[in-house]
């Protein structure tokens, strides 16, 4: 079996920017959230906003995506980004074993108000920093107590060309920079299985990874719910935070 790299983030951190880099290689076969597809929108759909009348898709399971996964992984090199806090009772040692696993983080304040802004129904389960956390440790513990290499979205877009850089080092791949730019207009549709990628406008406007000038959210002038969910992940994000990997 080829490598699968595993990028394991949260809702709105950048992530599927770094997918849409990572599709410009060409060297990799690279899924948008199989594991989510299913959560969401599976034959049994797991979600926590689930109703009747939702779409499903019969014969989409988190098992038949971890076999599609394997599939594709006999034919060559795979990368995935996803979210943990859709498989986390599917984490055991021999699972965990065929991923080379890295996590991508991003602060709360701008996550959790991102989500908002799209989906002001969220519920909290579907926010992820402490499945992200729980799977960072128990990859932790399963390599000896050396943890997987951890990017943060803000190092990530201030400074793309070298914390790419030190991605691909981190879990063994080359370093294409070319991949880190593309046309405008990127075409999020034919991957995505939510609503055609409604979530990917800033991708679709823009033509590459390029350095911007980091930026600051406060709080003071949201929705008390979303200071309630932020002051419950920060901790999460921090833990995490401490172990990202540096340019």
């Amino acid at each position: 079996m080829h490598k699968i790299v595993a990028l394991w983030a949260v809702p709105r951190s950048t992530s599927t920017a770094f997918e849409w880099m990572m599709r410009q290689r060409g060297d990799l076969d690279c899924l948008h959230e199989p594991f989510g597809e299913a959560w969401y929108q599976g034959e049994e759909p797991l979600w926590q906003r689930f109703k009747e009348g939702d779409k499903i898709t019969p014969g989409l399971t988190l098992e038949t995506v971890w076999e599609d996964i394997k599939k594709r992984a006999e034919q060559g090199p795979v990368f995935i980004k996803d979210f943990p806090h859709y498989i986390n009772h599917m984490w055991d040692a021999e699972f965990l074993s065929h991923f080379t696993h890295a996590f991508l983080i991003r602060d709360p304040k701008k996550t959790i108000t991102s989500m908002y802004d799209k989906w002001p129904d969220f519920h909290e389960g579907e926010v992820g920093f402490p499945e992200q956390r729980a799977l960072f440790d128990l990859v932790t513990a399963l390599n000896d107590g050396t943890p997987p290499p951890v990017v943060d979205s803000d190092d990530l877009l201030e400074n793309p060309h070298d914390m790419v850089k030190a991605f691909c080092a981190s879990v063994g791949i080359e370093f294409m920079p070319d991949a880190l730019t593309w046309d405008m207009g990127a075409d999020t549709g034919q991957y995505s299985w939510w609503d055609g990628g409604s979530f990917h406008q800033n991708l679709k406007n823009s033509t590459g990874l390029k350095p911007q000038v980091r930026k600051y959210v406060e709080l003071d002038d949201a929705p008390e719910r979303v200071k309630q969910v932020h002051r419950r992940m920060a901790p999460h994000y921090a833990h995490l935070y401490q172990h990202r990997i540096t340019a």
